[in-house]
């Protein structure tokens, strides 16, 4: 697996993609914290990374699923599949070191945010009076939220050898996930259900998380999507049907 992610790591470092996506991730969420009039922290005078942490997912939707699209679309459509699964490795070598490989990038374009934290901090009045434990928690959400993500991304590239149709069914399902379920409980008749539907999604489980409780049941939650996700890959590849 070590040898998969290290490869896979290596070929986001040496191409544009890794670059653009850290580039476009902290360029927009910078603009929209520092900038932009109606979401900067300078205007509306409070101490938090409300933006980051309500933008961030709604970024990821998109820049994950061209993180991922990759992974096995373009591998079958060079037609080195056949040859990767000739090596000593398992399903799930292959599978989870290229899950690791594209959570990894995720993990580090979110890390130079880190700065943003400390402006905040350094502007709170008086200095670091913002709501520590929130923060937290919102970052260890938006991290697990970026592995469900990059899972969902693994799984669209494993069931099509085109890069534009995965992204497009990685990045549906990205949405469908994070706030699909929230829209869905708004639907009259399922008015009875609604709390119960809304907890299918990931936003309920990341505004939990948000406010600094960090609940067992939320980590099991975001944990088992990204399991399922990755079994039904591997029920895919181990089909051996391309």
């Amino acid at each position: 697996m070590l040898k998969v992610l290290a490869k896979e790591f290596h070929g986001f470092l040496n191409s544009l993609i890794a670059y653009i996506v850290i580039g476009v991730f902290l360029t927009g969420i910078g603009s929209l914290m520092w900038i932009f009039p109606e979401t900067s922290v300078l205007d509306y005078g409070y101490a938090d990374m409300d933006t980051l942490f309500s933008f961030g997912p709604y970024v990821f939707i998109f820049l994950i699923p061209a993180i991922t699209m990759r992974s096995f679309a373009e591998e079958r459509k060079a037609g080195t599949m056949e040859l990767l699964f000739t090596k000593p490795l398992t399903d799930w070598d292959i599978i989870l070191g290229k899950f690791f490989a594209s959570f990894l990038l995720v993990v580090v374009a979110v890390i130079p945010t880190l700065i943003y934290y400390y402006s905040i901090r350094q502007l709170g009045n008086p200095v670091g009076n913002i709501d520590m434990p929130g923060v937290m928690g919102s970052y260890i959400g938006l991290i697990l939220l970026g592995s469900v993500f990059c899972s969902v991304g693994i799984f669209a590239s494993s069931i099509t050898p085109n890069q534009i149709v995965a992204f497009m069914v990685a990045a549906f399902l990205c949405f469908i996930l994070f706030s699909g379920f929230n829209s869905i409980a708004s639907l009259q008749w399922l008015a009875s259900n609604a709390l119960l539907v809304k907890q299918f999604g990931i936003l309920y489980h990341y505004d939990a998380m948000s406010k600094g409780l960090i609940d067992s049941r939320d980590l099991i939650y975001f944990l088992s999507v990204v399991f399922i996700m990755l079994s039904v890959t591997k029920l895919i590849l181990g089909s051996r049907q391309w």
